[in-house]
C-alpha cells in the first residue's frame, strides 16, 4: 500500500499562488509517475499535472504556463507551484501515484485531497 497526504490547500485572491505538497509513504519502491488532479463540484475529477519518476512532466492545458510540478524522490515528495490562480481553479486537488506493472495494467493511489479556493 502507498499513502499520500497532502498539504498547502487554503483560500487564496485571484492572480494569487499556492504551493501544494504530497508526502508519500508506504510501498513506494515501485512507484512510477505521480500527479496532481483536481475536482470542482459537479464536475468529474481531471488530471491537472503529472511528472515521471525521470522527471518528465505533463499539463492539462488550463494551466499550462502557470502550474509547475516537481518531485524529489529522495524525500518522495511532489510539490505543485500554482500561479496565477483564476477562480476556476477552485478545487479539491487530490494528489496520486501509479505503480504500473504492464502497459496496460496499473494500481492508482490517492490522497484525501486539499481545498484550494480562488476567491475573485
Amino acid at each position: 500500500q502507498v499513502q499520500l497526504v497532502e498539504s498547502g490547500g487554503d483560500l487564496v485572491q485571484a492572480g494569487g499562488s499556492l504551493r501544494l505538497s504530497c508526502a508519500a509513504s508506504g510501498s513506494i519502491f515501485s512507484i512510477g509517475s505521480m500527479g496532481w488532479y483536481r475536482q470542482a463540484p459537479g464536475k468529474q475529477r481531471e488530471m491537472v499535472a503529472t511528472i515521471t519518476s525521470g522527471g518528465t512532466t505533463t499539463y492539462a492545458d488550463s494551466v499550462k504556463g502557470r502550474f509547475t510540478i516537481s518531485r524529489d524522490n529522495a524525500k518522495n515528495m511532489v510539490y505543485l507551484q500554482m500561479n496565477s490562480l483564476k477562480p476556476e481553479d477552485t478545487a479539491i486537488y487530490y494528489c496520486n501515484a501509479r505503480r504500473r506493472y504492464t502497459y496496460s495494467t496499473y494500481t492508482d493511489y490517492w490522497g484525501q485531497g486539499t481545498q484550494v479556493t480562488v476567491s475573485s
